[in-house]
């Protein structure tokens, strides 16, 4: 059995459909119902007493300064290709962590601490079955639980990824070779990180899954989804996005 040792939160994204709350106030940051998403992923983390943990920031990055004091063990690392790359770009500044961590996007809010455990078989992504149409990632299982195969248009029947994630020492070792080649040498700045083991070299990977329950995790993607779980955010929906409600 594996062990989670330490944790890597991608923080660095501008937020662009989370606007204008978002203009001033990194969407990590963002309050919902009186708590910052970011403190509901840490605390999560602390609850399975993982404590060595790396936020990697770049827009508004000042703002993340106040975790460093609020949170013993808590390390910020800057992406200086925040407004250039894609998210690839964050995985690969925080790439010397990789090695027994839990990575994770600062932007969700984690209703179930649970998810969190640092025990873990193989390395994989947390996931929840749907019978529904998602447009989201949806990754097949075969009867060994292990990942066959990833719809990033998703689909119907199958397990949808969530952005959390652990890797074991080995493949945390693989995956800060293969970030090198593909961001390095290939210039291949403008991928998620997540299709470096998914996509680009599947065949070195035997990823798992980590089963989670609907209302475990929450992902706010935009400001109607925003202004759905806090309704002070409203005030910001235009007339169309509460025509879309």
């Amino acid at each position: 059995m594996n062990q989670v040792k330490r944790a890597i939160i991608m923080a660095a994204g501008i937020g662009k459909r989370m606007q204008p709350v978002t203009l001033y106030t990194p969407k990590p940051m963002v309050r919902v119902n009186g708590k910052r998403m970011i403190d509901t992923v840490i605390d999560g983390l602390h609850h399975n007493d993982i404590t060595e943990i790396y936020v990697v920031v770049g827009y508004l990055k000042e703002q993340f300064k106040v975790l460093e004091i609020e949170y013993p063990g808590l390390k910020l690392i800057e992406n200086p290709y925040y407004d250039t790359c894609n998210n690839i770009s964050s995985l690969y500044v925080a790439r010397n962590h990789i090695e027994e961590a839990i990575i994770l996007d600062g932007d969700q809010i984690i209703f179930n601490p649970e998810i969190l455990h640092p025990e873990f078989e193989r390395s994989g992504y947390n996931a929840i079955w749907t019978d529904e149409d998602t447009d989201e990632w949806l990754m097949t299982v075969n009867d060994e639980g292990i990942v066959t195969s990833c719809s990033r248009t998703g689909g119907n029947k199958g397990w949808q990824l969530f952005s959390v994630s652990r890797w074991s020492k080995d493949d945390g070792r693989k995956l800060k070779k293969h970030l090198e080649t593909e961001f390095e040498e290939k210039q291949n700045h403008q991928i998620y990180w997540d299709d470096v083991a998914m996509f680009c070299y599947p065949d070195e990977y035997q990823l798992g899954i980590n089963e989670m329950k609907v209302g475990d995790i929450i992902e706010i993607d935009n400001l109607r989804e925003l202004a759905e779980m806090d309704k002070t955010y409203e005030k910001y929906l235009t007339k169309g996005d509460k025509t879309n409600e």
